[in-house]
């Protein structure tokens, strides 16, 4: 450490010791007196100093120096402060119990105090000693507000519903935060999932997702055309600042170059318009999964007759194609130890159930019998063509019938060879898993499937290369783990269980995946 700091110091001395005439509100003055460093003081999270200098933005090791000036931190009485500003979904309910889950099994008292109805802070204080350790202070908006304020630097954490977009890792550079897309940058804390729903007196059970994107965009405005009375559709959205209503874009709506239909009823909470297409039976929207409240979901179906219905264990697989992973992204800079310590907690088993508990779809991997497969085998008997394609299918059989299959699964981005957010968290999931010997005496199988467009053995190579990548991806994350304690294979089966419709984009891409398998 010793050898960093002296290496820091000599690279600024030349920059810096022009500063020291500049009326600034911290100096930071090596305890020789040999490097100055005068700025403003932009962070301190009781190990490092973040101060805005002349020459640019320097992070400074506070046990080399010491901070003279009005500026100053206290060392003796540090509380961490973090701002954290997003969607609500998350805000209001996942992220404080959370918190809380982080408190009670980390020694702290956990105080909430209100400030308005759309800002609040978490005071954490050590239980013996009662002393403030740290505030997590929230301003609940959507989205967008929340990469704004990011990126005026007026927030530490980020709570999206939706991936990043483009423009806002450009401006996110720019602004000297780093890659937002970049390592480390964001992470997965929860799952939810976009679920079509309509009344209960509805008669309409299910949709097409080319369907619900014509619904979306007012090319289908009666129910007549989806199997319904001869009424027209009433189609309710949140509002459009939303991550909800901003992921409906990106997933539903833009791959079939549509815009949303301009009369929608728009409602400023996932409450509220659940509650209002509940009360209208010719009404249609996409809502929470977290809070669908008394409407009815549709299942998700294709010309080939093939349903997918949102069920956490659906959503946990990504099974169902509308999983809506939940964001916390991170600028490029050093977080106070109690903001780590919280986002390592994010990841634990405890933080699992307090997932679980607050209405959302946790990441904990499941093992899930054969005998839960029934759909699944019903699908792949069902489209098994000719004498080979039975002999795979028996193949499957008799390779997985002993084994049981993890909830943890691996898809690609349209289009790419690039693990999805889901994907991406999944790896880091399954990697601590291994660290921790969960899988220890146990075998483990990467199983690739692919879809059925194209010849059967090209299909079955692809599969099995997917299975590979991901299985070396996992095992270069899980560094840590005794690989000698398991056995970790690969295989491939191609195109002999499919998920969902071969003839839809969107089916393909759900049919190309990667399971893990155990026995």
């Amino acid at each position: 450490m010793m050898g960093v700091r002296a290496a820091i110091y000599a690279a600024l001395f030349y920059l810096v010791s022009a500063t020291q005439g500049l009326t600034q509100d911290v100096t930071l003055k090596s305890r020789d007196s040999s490097i100055v460093i005068s700025g403003t003081l932009l962070g301190f999270d009781g190990e490092f100093y973040r101060v805005e200098t002349v020459y640019g933005e320097l992070t400074v090791d506070g046990s080399g120096v010491l901070c003279e000036g009005p500026g100053c931190p206290s060392l003796t009485d540090f509380v961490a402060d973090l701002e954290v500003s997003g969607s609500a979904t998350i805000g209001e309910v996942l992220m404080p119990a959370l918190i809380e889950g982080f408190a009670l099994r980390h020694g702290y008292v956990s105080t909430r105090v209100a400030k308005s109805p759309t800002e609040f802070a978490y005071e954490l204080r050590h239980r013996g000693s009662n002393r403030l350790q740290a505030r997590f202070h929230f301003r609940i908006t959507n989205t967008d507000e929340g990469f704004a304020d990011l990126l005026a630097d007026e927030a530490d954490m980020v709570m999206s519903l939706r991936e990043i977009r483009p423009s806002e890792v450009a401006l996110a550079q720019e602004a000297g935060l780093g890659d937002l897309q970049g390592a480390n940058r964001s992470r997965v804390i929860a799952l939810d999932a976009l679920v079509p729903v309509v009344a209960a007196s509805n008669p309409v059970n299910e949709i097409t997702l080319g369907n619900l994107a014509r619904v979306l965009s007012g090319q289908v405005a009666n129910w007549a055309q989806l199997g319904g009375p001869d009424a027209p559709i009433t189609v309710y959205m949140r509002d459009d600042a939303s991550g909800l209503s901003q992921a409906i874009e990106d997933r539903v709506l833009r791959p079939v170059s549509a815009s949303l239909v301009t009369e929608a009823s728009r409602h400023e909470t996932n409450a509220a318009l659940a509650r209002a297409i509940s009360r209208d039976p010719f009404g249609l929207g996409i809502v929470s999964f977290s809070e669908t409240g008394n409407a009815k979901p549709l299942a998700l179906t294709g010309p080939c007759g093939f349903a997918l219905r949102p069920t956490r264990r659906t959503i946990k697989t990504e099974d169902y194609p509308l999983t809506a992973p939940l964001f916390i992204y991170l600028p490029a800079r050093r977080l106070p130890l109690v903001a780590r310590d919280f986002l390592t907690f994010t990841r634990s088993a405890p933080a699992q159930i307090v997932i679980r508990r607050a209405g959302f779809v946790d990441q904990a991997p499941e093992e899930l019998p054969i005998n839960l497969q029934g759909d699944r085998f019903a699908n792949a008997i069902s489209v098994a063509e000719s004498a080979g394609g039975l002999k795979e299918l028996k193949r499957m059989v008799d390779v997985l019938g002993p084994m049981k299959r993890l909830t943890t699964s691996f898809r690609f981005e349209p289009g790419s060879v690039r693990l999805d957010a889901q994907s991406r968290s999944n790896v880091q999931q399954l990697a601590r898993s291994l660290e921790t010997g969960q899988y220890d005496a146990r075998r483990m199988v990467f199983v690739g499937f692919s879809d059925g467009d194209g010849p059967a053995a090209a299909n079955m190579g692809i599969a099995e290369r997917r299975a590979d990548a991901v299985r070396a991806s996992v095992v270069e994350a899980a560094e840590t783990a005794n690989f000698n304690q398991m056995d970790i294979e690969v295989t491939a089966f191609g195109e002999a269980m499919p998920m969902a419709c071969d003839n839809t984009g969107w089916g393909r891409q759900v049919n190309r995946r990667v399971e893990v398998w155990l026995e």
